[in-house]
């Protein structure tokens, strides 16, 4: 995923930009971006692999002078993207993913439009396509509508214009957007949490395909929002930080109910400890604790100055180096000990088998039963940089395993009551070569998350996507899923 932030104020906006958009490191690890709007506009965009994002764009305040401004913290492309178009300039920051971008692509260079920002692949900036889309319209809130009824995967965006700040949410509401204020200054986020420490209220979610404009003068609603809410679920149980809240629902208190959840599923078992796998795993082993009775403590403990998380980098080597480094066992809580592992997610089960569980049986673990918050994951996110290849995921190489060969059709292993289920989650057992493995069951995550089921996106574990009747099959139709 990728984090975008803005704010508008009477006078400067660079310090509070910094710090608002550096609320989002969690969200993604490849590049920085700032651009602020005075005289004229001022970008800076910076590598962030190797280091923070602060260090990397403290020495840019005194460059960045103006009213208003945006940023983002990316997880693949480099952004802002600046464009002089018919009716004026802007720069734009995106979050989503794009599942049409060669098609998009094409019919832009028919109609005589060029890319400058363009990899060895061939494959375009993401964030420079949309702001090419956008400008095919009339004005920024119709060209943002009609990007909208062509894209198919999602995008939220911030539009910084010399009007103000255009903010508008995906047309089916999978990534957030959170107005605030302090005073006579406004801003917009895509984590409420990066208001808290800034003084700023949240007073307001944007609704799936709204489009609001951020100026000195206040809120304008352009385009009022819609009903059809599919937002990620995944943002409750891993991605989002623990001090946000979308929707109105807060995500550590849905991380402890999700470790309940797992809690009262595991009567027969004996523990000594209940620990979590730092840091998303946290909140679920405090709730699991909470609801057991045993004993919550640290046998892994992270080395926050140093690493982040190792699940957004795109490469699988600088994920295998963070999960390898990061976390340090602490081997007298480990050794001898039965011990519940909480775990977010088991997405390809390679970190968690290469760089947690060995950690806990080389310091003498005793038992180890591994708790993920949510289902086994079936399907590659298509509309956010959550999960990638669908041969990566863990529960796919077991289906292939015991088939011989991939299925279109999985609803089989994705029913926890079918013995081809069972099947696939003790394949997953051994591979990861643990004591016991129980995956949640995804009503009980949809209860912890405390939303109806229809209003939330569930592809990743069901292949339904948002808004249609898409079937659970290996490669969903993209006709039946195309956003509309």
């Amino acid at each position: 995923m990728s984090g975008i932030f803005g704010a508008v104020s009477k006078d400067k906006c660079a310090e509070i930009l910094l710090y608002g958009v550096d609320y989002h490191s969690h969200l993604g690890t490849e590049y920085g971006g700032m651009a602020v709007l005075g005289d004229d506009f001022t970008r800076q965009i910076h590598n962030i692999s190797q280091s923070q994002f602060k260090s990397k764009f403290y020495e840019d305040l005194k460059h960045l002078k103006g009213d208003k401004g945006i940023g983002v913290i990316s997880d693949f492309d480099e952004q802002p993207m600046y464009l002089d178009s018919k009716f004026g300039p802007f720069c734009i920051v995106t979050t989503g993913l794009i599942e049409n971008k060669k098609e998009l692509k094409s019919s832009l260079f028919k109609k005589g439009i060029s890319f400058s920002e363009v990899n060895h692949g061939g494959g375009v900036n993401s964030t420079e396509l949309i702001a090419k889309l956008i400008s095919l319209g009339d004005s920024f809130v119709d060209g943002i509508e009609k990007m909208f009824n062509v894209i198919e995967g999602s995008c939220s965006l911030l539009l910084l214009t010399k009007d103000g700040i255009y903010a508008a949410r995906d047309r089916w509401g999978y990534t957030p957007l959170t107005i605030g204020q302090r005073g006579e200054e406004w801003a917009v986020t895509s984590e409420s949490s990066a208001f808290k420490n800034l003084g700023i209220t949240a007073t307001k979610d944007l609704r799936p395909g709204e489009i609001v404009l951020l100026a000195e003068k206040g809120l304008e609603v352009k385009r009022e929002g819609t009903e059809n809410n599919q937002i990620c679920s995944f943002l409750w149980v891993y991605t989002g930080f623990p001090a946000s809240s979308y929707e109105g629902i807060n995500v550590e208190t849905v991380r402890e109910r999700c470790g309940r959840a797992l809690a009262k599923k595991d009567k027969d078992i004996d523990a000594d400890v209940v620990s979590g796998v730092p840091d998303s795993g946290l909140a679920h082993a405090i709730g699991y604790a909470m609801e057991s009775g045993k004993p919550y403590r640290r046998p892994l403990v992270k080395y926050t100055p140093g690493y982040g998380r190792s699940y957004t980098p795109p490469s699988q080597t600088t994920r295998d180096l963070i999960a390898t480094m990061k976390l340090i066992p602490v081997e007298e809580i480990i050794k001898g000990n039965r011990i519940i592992i909480c775990e977010d997610s088991i997405v390809r089960g390679t970190q968690l088998k290469n760089y947690t569980v060995k950690k806990f049986w080389n310091a003498g673990a005793k038992e180890l039963h591994v708790r993920p918050a949510c289902p086994p994951l079936m399907f590659p996110c298509k509309f956010c940089l959550s999960t990638r290849s669908i041969n990566e995921l863990s529960a796919r190489k077991a289906i292939m395993d015991l088939e011989g060969k991939d299925l279109e059709d999985v609803s089989e292993y994705i029913d926890p009551t079918t013995e081809k289920h069972k099947k696939m989650v003790e394949w997953i057992r051994k591979d990861i070569e643990v004591t016991t493995l129980r995956f949640q069951n995804i009503d009980d995550m949809v209860e912890a998350i405390g939303m109806p089921r229809e209003k939330l996106c569930l592809y990743c574990w069901t292949g339904e996507c948002p808004g249609s009747n898409c079937s659970k099959t290996e490669t969903p139709d993209k006709e039946t899923c195309k956003i509309k």
